[in-house]
Formats: structure tokens, C-alpha cells, sequence
């Protein structure tokens, strides 16, 4: 059996931390590696949800615009007629 003196139960104690850093440190790093990408996700995705709808509110304006100068045009055309 072993003997425990001082010197030998600090060794068994630094030698069982060490062990377990060894095994925890990778989980420790991967999970905080992880959180920090899920939140530059989430922040990339809220940019790209609120382009999405600037864009549809931007295509949504140039329809109207095609549609007023489609009207224009024609009052302008037959205005022109109507002169000749």
C-alpha cells in the first residue's frame, strides 16, 4: 500500500488537476469557440434579414417609379398628339 505523506498527496493532487485540465481544456475552448461564432450568426443573419426587406422595400419603390413614368409617358405622348 502507498504511503501518503505530505509530499506524495500534494504530487496525487497537482498530477489528478493536471489530468483534468488536460481533459477539459479542449471542451472549455470549443464550447466558448461556439458562442462566439452562433453569435456572429445571429448578427450576420440580422443584417441579412433587414437587406431582404430593404430590398423589397427598394423594388417595391422602383415598380412604382416604373409605373408613374409609364403613366407620364403616355400623357406626355398624347398631349403630343393632341398638338399635331
Amino acid at each position: 500500500m502507498i504511503k501518503l505523506d505530505a509530499k506524495s498527496s500534494i504530487v496525487i493532487a497537482f498530477s489528478i488537476l493536471i489530468v483534468a485540465l488536460v481533459l477539459y481544456m479542449p471542451k472549455i475552448y470549443l464550447r466558448n469557440n461556439i458562442y462566439y461564432v452562433s453569435k456572429d450568426v445571429n448578427k450576420l443573419y440580422a443584417h441579412y434579414t433587414s437587406l431582404k426587406e430593404e430590398n423589397r422595400f427598394l423594388a417595391q419603390q422602383l415598380e412604382d417609379m416604373k409605373f408613374k413614368n409609364q403613366i407620364v409617358d403616355s400623357l406626355i405622348i398624347k398631349s403630343l398628339e393632341e398638338k399635331k
